[in-house]
Parts: structure tokens; sequence; C-alpha cells
């Protein structure tokens, strides 16, 4: 059992780790899978470039669009701030709000990262695109010392259709997959820096030591993981509540429940401070002397859950 919990333990010390090894294995196969199932280079001069662009940028661009949209941080940070701008900027440090953009966005980019480091190491993506274009000096660079029908057939090369000889054809795929491989670890060089210069930026400007910066990661996790344990419950339980109420026709028990201010204040972006020792907006919340108590009388919920707007 002790061998168990300790197992058990690493893996969930190590989510993050894990996380990103599956994301890199489903990217992988996925980049295997859009290559032998649907990827087939047009081979001519008009539609190489934009299709093996395509192919190579646009999962790329749905990958980052899918972060962005399933960050709970993100949503968190901008639902009603159309209605109240200035939750974007709590007690106005629009900076941090500017950093915890940036975390969103950096945290979203590692998905898109990973497919274009797997599809230019790859290879044939790049291949198709770069075949297509029609610029001399890139012309050039591949045709340098080869005959006219290098330029007219180089379109052709990344599929068995062309002219030019085996050896000559050969020759350009290496040197196209030579320059695809080139590229792809030239991002995940970049990425790799920039991530631990990023991490050695933000562990040195740190207002707290490492071992508070990693009991408030614990903490933070804990509190998550509560809070929708806690939402289940209660949601549970007011809906037996209300749904008692209507089949036993009678009024209902009073229930207490947080009111509109407490789920403001306790959904806004939380900026450490050394003056108060709070790790999340709602401890700051409960451990405030001056609460609201005042229960809430109706809902607030958009129009498309069925309940009107107070």
């Amino acid at each position: 059992m002790d061998n168990f919990q300790t197992v058990l333990r690493f893996f969930m010390n190590q989510k993050a780790t894990i996380g990103y090894s599956f994301m890199a294995l489903l990217t992988i196969g996925g980049e295997r899978v859009f290559s032998m199932v649907s990827f087939q280079c047009p081979c001519n001069h008009d539609q190489n470039f934009a299709y093996g662009l395509t192919f190579l940028l646009g999962p790329a661009a749905v990958l980052l669009v899918m972060g962005l949209f399933f960050s709970t941080r993100l949503w968190r940070l901008y639902t009603g701030c159309c209605l109240n701008p200035m939750k974007l900027c709590p007690r106005g440090n629009c900076f941090g709000c500017l950093r915890v953009l940036m975390n969103i966005f950096t945290g979203a980019c590692v998905a898109p990262i990973m497919w274009l480091s797997v599809a230019l190491l790859n290879g044939t993506f790049y291949e198709c695109a770069v075949s297509g274009l029609d610029d001399n000096l890139v012309v050039d660079l591949f045709c340098k010392n080869k005959t006219m029908k290098c330029r007219e057939e180089l379109a052709r090369v990344p599929c068995d259709r062309s002219k030019l000889s085996s050896e000559e054809r050969m020759e350009l795929l290496l040197m196209f997959r030579a320059q695809s491989q080139i590229l792809g670890w030239c991002i995940v060089i970049i990425a790799s820096i920039v991530g631990l210069l990023g991490t050695c930026c933000t562990n040195c400007r740190s207002k707290v030591s490492f071992l508070q910066l990693t009991f408030w990661k614990r903490y933070v996790e804990k509190e998550k993981e509560r809070f929708d344990v806690f939402a289940v419950d209660y949601a549970t339980k007011l809906a037996e509540r209300n749904l008692q109420s209507f089949f036993e026709n009678k009024d209902p028990e009073p229930f207490p429940f947080p009111n509109h201010k407490a789920w403001e204040e306790i959904s806004s972006l939380y900026t450490f401070s050394r003056s108060e020792q709070y790790y999340s907006t709602l401890q700051r919340y409960v451990e405030r002397t001056d609460r609201d108590f005042t229960p809430e009388k109706r809902p607030v919920m958009e129009l498309e859950h069925g309940i009107e707007m107070s």
C-alpha cells in the first residue's frame, strides 16, 4: 500500500510533465495521420506553396485557438470585463494583467510549437510548400549549377512524377528535408531557451521563497479541487431543495448562498502582496472582517441558461 501511495504521489507531482509528454505523443500521432492519410501534395507551381503551408500552419492555428478556448484562467479574467473593464486591472495593476495574459498565451503556444516542430522534423509539408515557390532566390538556391529542367520540374519533385533523374530528385528531396529539419530544431532550441529564461526571470522576480512558492502552487491546486467538490455538492443540495419545494407545493427552506458581490470578489485576478499573507482571492475574502453576508435574492445568469438578468 505504501509503495502504491509513493507511485501515486510521484505521478501527482509530475502532472505537468506527464501532460506535456502525452500532448507530444498526440502531436506526433496526429502529424503522422495527416501525412499518411489526408495530405496529397498537388505538385504544381500554383498550389504547392498554399497547400503545404496550410497543412503546416493550419493545425498549429487550431491548436492555439483550442488552447485559449480551454484556458480557465483566460475566461476567469475575461468574463464580465465588457461590462466592467476594471476587472482586467484590479487595484490598478494593469502590468499584472498583461503578465497573466502573457502566461496564458505562452501556455496555449505549447501545442502549436510541438506541432510545428514535429511537422518540420518530418519535412513532408515543408517539401511541398517550398517546391512551389517562384522566387528567383529560392529557385537559384535549389537549382544552382543545374539545368533549366530543374527549374521547370521543381514543383513535381515531392511527387514521383518529376522528369528529373532519380539522383537529382533525391538530391533535391534531401535538401528540402535538411532545411525543414534545421528549422524544426531551431524552433525546439529557441522554445527551450525562451522557456528556461522565462522561468528563471519569473523565479528571480518572485516575491516569495522557493518553498513558499511551492506551497502556494499546492494550495491553489487543492483549493480548485475542493471548490469543484463543494460546487457539485451545493448545486445538488440547491437543486434538491428547489425541486422538493416545487413538487410538494410549499415554501423553500432558507439556503445560505454567497451573494453576487462575493462571487465577483473571489473571481477577480489575484496578486500576491507581502503585507497580506493570502494565497488566493478566496482566502483574502473569507478572512475579511467586513464581509457582506446579505443573501442573494435572485440568481444572476445569462439568458441562455433560462434565467433572466437581474
